[in-house]
Order: C-alpha cells, then sequence, then structure tokens
C-alpha cells in the first residue's frame, strides 16, 4: 500500500505554491498531532511523500487523510514510514470517498445500518472534518469498521 491516489483539484487549500506544500502541510499534520514523530513530507509534482513514525495504523491513515484531502496533492507515497506499534493499515480500500449528496448520516445508515451513528464517523475525522455538515464530494474520510 505504498502509493495512495487523491483527487489533485478538491480539498483544503492550505499552500499557494509547490514550494512552500511540505512546509505547510507538516505544520498541518502537526497542529492536527494525529500521532507523527519525526514526520516530513516532501511534495514535488502533486506526488507528497510522507517518511517517520507512526504511532499506530490508525495515526498513520489519519495523517494520510489530512495529507491527500489537501488540495494539490494528487499521490501520496507512504513506503518510507514505519508504524511504532506494529498494527497494519487497513488498506485503500477501507477509506471512503464522499460522492455527491452524502452526509455523515447517509454514510453511517450505508455503513452500519443507522444513521444516528454518524458522530462515530465525525470523531474518526476530526483532523479532516471540522464541522460535520461541511464535507464535500471526492474527500476521502476513514469509516471505522468497530463501532
Amino acid at each position: 500500500m505504498g502509493l495512495l491516489d487523491f483527487a489533485a483539484s478538491i480539498g483544503k487549500k492550505l499552500f499557494g505554491t509547490e514550494a512552500e506544500a511540505s512546509t505547510v502541510i507538516k505544520k498541518q499534520i502537526e497542529e492536527d498531532n494525529p500521532g507523527i514523530e519525526n514526520f516530513q513530507v516532501d511534495v514535488k509534482d502533486g506526488r507528497a511523500v510522507l517518511s517517520g513514525t507512526a504511532k499506530s495504523a490508525e495515526a498513520l491513515e489519519k495523517a494520510i487523510l489530512i495529507v491527500g484531502n489537501t488540495q494539490g496533492i494528487e499521490k501520496i507515497n507512504i513506503d518510507a514510514v514505519s508504524i511504532a506499534d506494529g498494527s497494519a493499515l487497513r488498506g485503500e480500500d477501507e477509506f471512503y470517498t464522499i460522492e455527491k449528496g452524502d452526509t455523515l448520516w447517509k454514510i453511517a445508515e450505508k455503513a452500519y445500518g443507522n444513521g444516528a451513528q454518524y458522530q462515530k464517523i465525525f470523531e474518526a475525522n476530526r483532523e479532516v472534518i471540522k464541522d460535520a455538515d461541511k464535507i464535500f464530494p471526492g474527500q476521502k474520510i476513514r469509516v471505522p469498521k468497530n463501532l
């Protein structure tokens, strides 16, 4: 699972030029602190290469989503990231890409059979969803398997 795809034309606009992208994205990860240590982000031609140590697979998944849901990022390479607790990523197919007309309630209904569980999805994605009512088509999120 070394290379993940995202839609470069959507997402949160964090940087103006690619020259500043690495610094700005790294700062965003540090501010949201998803359990990353000695972390580096290198961006070139819309591709982000992440390196460092994640405390857990969940922390790495959150960092991936912070980076991938940034406008201008099309691909992420995570081959140089180690996971300290030995856990493994669930795989890119465990990420959900928001579609037109989706709400967190509708996503929870699909995933869990109960829309009222949307809060679990919101909490699992705090780093990339700041407001449960503000999601957008093309955005990737985590949908936790365990309630």
